[in-house]
């Protein structure tokens, strides 16, 4: 037998001292309506159980200083167009709260070994550095030998991530600006007409997926147990949430299951993740840079999954001697201290820095003749590349490294340092054919543009 509803039984499960549940609770035994008060400007109400309430048309009580007591019971932040609604958060965090946060965790952070320290590699270091100036392009695929510094140098990449305008206290990292990439909060509170969207800016971040994780982890789920013991239909997002507008690393994607790569690679090419679950449908952006790297021993990914990565990189081992003792000795003084070997290189990070971020701003001013682009679609029509990825991220990646040089016109060296990177992956049509150097590639683009 269901349980009945009491404000009593509600007010225990409400913990006044926790920011993701609601502050305040205003039931009336003879209202038509039970509200429920949110720190967040939103409201919630729901038709009570009681036909003895229903009969009533006495107003229910809502606690004064609140919200409630200005915005009359409505269905505010839900969305019942075709049968579905959007879910609202209910934890807002304050601009003071979610800066205290972001200090304490830089300070507790692990220290991370700083990009421009990385020795050779020079390859997988540039196809990042693309992805991080034009985020369209796809992502990058990272292929190699075990212990070639793979995954350090994907998180190294957070110190040069550049800073973006965000709305506090929204899960999604919302921007401000952009109708494209603002959570559905933000986005009707726009609509709406609300300009106080309280603004602060954050560094880009990166997620880290285990491979571990659950589809309900990756993609968010509706907290059932929150509908059945509050009334309140609550939406916890997931990693692809949190990973809006950042960076979503995969380490071993070649180990992860397929059905959670199908789901990845989804999102990213749509750049929105789509939750349903109980009967309730829920959007949100989700547009992230996806990372993926492995080994190719331990198995490859499919054709099919390959083709959603923009680029992919081949990590080698080192081989000359007097390389390798330099990256040895250089990880030795990194281990000793970290702290003294990161401020030996703060200098280079800063220049990193400011150039990625002027490349950012020139990018939507960067040409390419249409010359040009005609070669590059012959190159991958002579390749026999299956649809019309190939072209598009080569021009992308062709246009990135124009701007990360400083320059406001595609060349053809631009082109040919990029184009093996966006089409050998493409090569492969049979699963048990290995990915291609590379040569094929460079041998027909030279066939082609000379």
């Amino acid at each position: 037998m269901a349980s009945t509803f009491s404000p009593t039984s509600a007010a225990r499960a409400l913990l006044p001292g926790s920011t993701s549940r609601p502050l305040f609770l205003a039931a009336s035994a003879s209202s038509g309506n039970r509200h429920l008060t949110f720190p967040s400007p939103y409201s919630l109400c729901f038709p009570a159980r009681s036909s003895a309430s229903a009969e009533s048309n006495t107003p229910p009580y809502r606690p004064p200083g609140t919200l409630a007591g200005r915005i009359q019971p409505s269905r505010k932040g839900l969305d019942f167009r075709r049968g579905r609604f959007t879910v609202c958060n209910v934890a807002a965090p304050t601009a003071a709260e979610q800066e205290a946060t972001a200090s304490a965790a830089k300070e507790t952070q692990r220290p991370v070994y700083p990009f421009a320290a990385i020795v050779g590699q020079d390859e997988m270091k540039l196809c990042l550095l693309l992805n991080v100036i034009d985020p369209k392009i796809g992502g990058v695929m990272i292929m190699g030998d075990r212990g070639t510094g793979k995954s350090t140098t994907v998180r190294s990449l957070v110190d040069l991530l550049p800073d973006i305008r965000v709305v506090v206290g929204d899960p999604f990292n919302s921007d401000p600006d952009d109708p494209e990439v603002m959570g559905p909060e933000v986005r009707q509170r726009v609509l709406q007409g609300d300009t106080g969207l309280p603004v602060t800016t954050a560094k880009i971040t990166m997620v880290d997926l285990p491979l571990g994780a659950t589809e309900d982890r990756v993609c968010g789920t509706i907290d059932i147990e929150k509908a059945l013991t509050e009334g309140v239909k609550a939406f916890e997002p997931g990693l692809l949430a949190k990973a809006n507008r950042g960076i979503l690393y995969v380490d071993e994607v070649n180990l992860l299951d397929d059905h959670l790569v199908d789901v990845l690679l989804d999102s990213a090419a749509s750049g929105w993740n789509t939750v349903e679950r109980e009967g309730i449908s829920i959007s949100h952006p989700a547009r992230f840079i996806l990372i993926g790297s492995g080994n190719p021993e331990e198995g490859e990914l499919r054709p099919q999954l390959l083709d959603r990565f923009g680029m992919h990189a081949q990590v080698g081992t080192v081989r000359d001697a007097e390389l390798r003792v330099k990256i040895v000795e250089e990880r030795a003084r990194f281990d000793r201290d970290p702290k003294t070997f990161r401020e030996s290189y703060h200098d280079e990070q800063e220049k990193l820095q400011q150039q990625i971020s002027s490349a950012r701003s020139n990018l939507g001013a960067v040409q390419i003749d249409h010359d040009l682009r005609v070669k590059i679609s012959k190159v991958c029509s002579e390749l026999n590349v299956d649809g019309l990825r190939g072209d598009i991220v080569t021009n992308r990646a062709a246009k990135a490294l124009a701007a990360l040089k400083g320059r406001d016109s595609v060349t053809v060296e631009d082109i040919a340092t990029v184009i093996p990177n966006c089409l050998r992956h493409r090569l492969r049509k049979d699963p048990l054919e290995s990915i291609d150097s590379g040569l094929l590639v460079i041998e027909k683009f030279y066939e082609v543009f000379s």
